[in-house]
């Protein structure tokens, strides 16, 4: 099998998943989420900002919530269904 394709074919699976459910952008607004428990699952893009991906990736941790990485902020934006790029996106209940 050829592993670039696999991969590419988790990561359209994982922004694919986006497009099934109620989704929040921003740090912010996800941290927010995360402390009120809303979270199901959060997505970061490897090509934002490591201040802001890092400390949700550790809020993740901390509060046991899924979490996986995708290929870039574009791609995680036009999932989402904004014109612009996210660092990050959290599907939320």
């Amino acid at each position: 099998m050829d592993t670039q394709k696999c991969i590419k074919d988790e990561y359209g699976a994982l922004l694919a998943e986006l497009a099934d459910h109620k989704v929040i952008v921003g740090a912010k607004q996800i941290r927010k989420a995360i402390n009120s428990r809303r979270v199901l699952r959060v997505l970061l893009a490897k090509n934002a900002d490591f201040v802001l991906t890092d400390a949700l990736e550790e809020l993740c941790l901390q509060n046991h919530i899924p979490y996986a990485w995708v290929p870039n902020m574009v791609q995680l934006g036009h999932a989402c269904g904004i014109e612009v790029g996210t660092a990050a996106a959290a599907i939320v209940e």
